[in-house]
């Protein structure tokens, strides 16, 4: 009989070692399967999260750490050239810088936010965002979609004209229509020492409205309805609905009027805190934003941007609002892994020592076999096929029932209330100040929770399979040193 039958037959014939083997190795697997399911799905969200907020930085004013810094001195302003050599970076797919702005305006009817009697009456004021691109960034990233009239010609662009894509709403609420020619009035506002305010003069800016523009709204889950969290939808609702997309030099013409009016009548303001005169440079926020080719590229095109970004300003990523919300999933990566490096090593403990009881009592067979002529690697290579036997069936059931295991405890690592506070913390923490570079997060912790998902795939079983039996087949290495050790004389004696 050879090796091959031989193995055959122990395994069938010591039914009741057969079944403590089977149950060991069944036991562990479903502990290194649950943890590779639970590894690979938190992977798989994060990937398919990422790849559906784009690959896009920007170049924004870092309000937070001059806050926390209590810093008074305000940032040099970016350099369009140092931006457009920024984007010749081998990462970046499309490049657009933004000059932005805001008009404080009295007769043109704005979008105000719900309960705006809580903060005091505050100004109405219309953002301009400038482009440079035919269709703004905005609208390819589905953020806003048009839906009456076109955007951007290039002679536009290129000659600045006085052309602008409004909301609907806006639009609606003033009696506004696409080819209409309005006029953007812009107060001069000087603010007391009382917190009274005196309106000085006014001018006008007249545009010709060109498109119609409505945001595409994502809708909130009940449980992300915390009242920090409802009032910056509120602020990024308020400031998308009362935004003109314009050319860039439009916005720096407007810019410059604007400069040019304010510093006649309040001179006092247009001075730096060092004494020096202020510039109309200063006015013109420019917001770089940089499509990338891949999400994956974020982290090294931020590294890479750094040394060119001047003090006082960070680079926020699309991919960065996973980052902020997603703490419950990377903790729960985490923690599957330090299980699934556990697991492995108590694996390959105990089936060592449970393989090596069972063949200290099978060791006259053993020696039977070695004093009848059968070489030491046949022996060994029996107790290799015996042991892959168990282990495959056992794996091969483990396989589905670790991926039932993975999916209840990650269902319930979801719900814990530790892993909830971390969500909201992270949440409540995107708050911005209204007329800042970059939008609200508008992803939740729940969007990530209904987008995560426990499933079977070619890559969870072949690397469960390829993990388990590796397991497996190291942890023969010490019951094999046994067979070796083994003399025929002694044990027939």
């Amino acid at each position: 009989m050879n090796y091959w039958n031989r193995a055959i037959c122990s395994v069938t014939r010591r039914k009741g070692k057969s079944v403590i083997l089977f149950a060991v190795i069944f036991i562990l697997g479903n502990v290194i399967a649950g943890s590779i399911a639970i590894q690979q799905s938190t992977a798989n969200v994060e990937k398919k999260i990422k790849h559906d907020l784009g690959a896009t930085v920007s170049v924004d004013f870092d309000y937070q750490k001059m806050m926390d810094e209590g810093e008074t001195v305000s940032p040099t302003s970016l350099k369009v050239e140092d931006m457009k050599k920024l984007g010749e970076s081998t990462y970046v797919k499309e490049f657009d810088y933004n000059v932005k702005s805001s008009l404080i305006v009295k007769k043109i009817k704005t979008y105000e936010m719900k309960n705006t009697a809580d903060f005091g009456g505050m100004p109405k004021v219309l953002n301009l965002k400038g482009n440079n691109l035919l269709e703004p960034l905005d609208f390819k990233d589905k953020k806003v979609k048009l839906v009456e009239g076109r955007t951007f010609k290039q002679e536009e662009i290129n000659n600045g004209k006085d052309v602008a894509i409004m909301s609907k709403k806006v639009a609606e609420e003033n009696g506004f229509n696409v080819g209409d020619k309005v006029v953007l009035d812009s107060l001069v506002v000087d603010y007391k020492q009382d917190g009274s305010q005196e309106e000085l003069a006014s001018q006008d800016h007249p545009v010709e409205i060109i498109g119609l523009f409505d945001p595409i709204s994502v809708e909130k889950k009940k449980s992300d309805g915390k009242e920090q969290q409802g009032m910056n939808e509120q602020f990024m609702e308020t400031e998308q609905f009362n935004t003109l997309y314009m050319p860039n030099d439009a916005v720096i013409n407007i810019n410059q009027a604007e400069f040019d009016k304010g510093k006649e009548l309040l001179p006092d303001r247009y001075k730096n805190t060092d004494g020096t005169e202020a510039t109309v440079d200063d006015m013109n926020q420019i917001v770089p934003v940089y499509v990338l080719k891949t999400p994956e590229d974020v982290e090294a095109f931020k590294e890479e941007a750094k040394p060119l970004i001047p003090e006082g300003y960070k680079l926020t990523a699309s991919t960065d609002q996973y980052d902020q919300v997603g703490g419950t999933f990377k903790k729960m990566s985490q923690i599957s892994g330090y299980v699934v490096l556990l697991a492995i090593g108590a694996t390959l403990l105990i089936i060592s020592l449970v393989v090596i009881l069972f063949l200290r009592d099978r060791k006259h067979e053993l020696g039977i076999y070695l004093s009848l002529g059968e070489t030491r690697a046949k022996v060994m290579q029996q107790i290799v096929i015996e042991l892959l036997l168990i282990s495959l069936v056992a794996m091969c059931v483990s396989l589905i029932t670790g991926n039932v295991l993975g999916k209840m405890v990650s269902e319930s690592l979801i719900a814990s209330d530790a892993f909830s506070q971390t969500g909201d913390a992270a949440s409540s923490g995107g708050a911005m100040m209204i007329g800042g570079g970059s939008s609200l997060p508008t992803l939740t912790t729940e969007d990530v929770a209904s987008a995560y998902e426990v499933k079977f795939s070619m890559s969870y079983i072949m690397t469960f399979l390829i993990a388990g039996l590796s397991t497996v087949l190291l942890s023969a290495i010490l019951p094999l040193t046994y067979v070796l050790r083994l003399n025929p004389k002694k044990i027939m004696m």
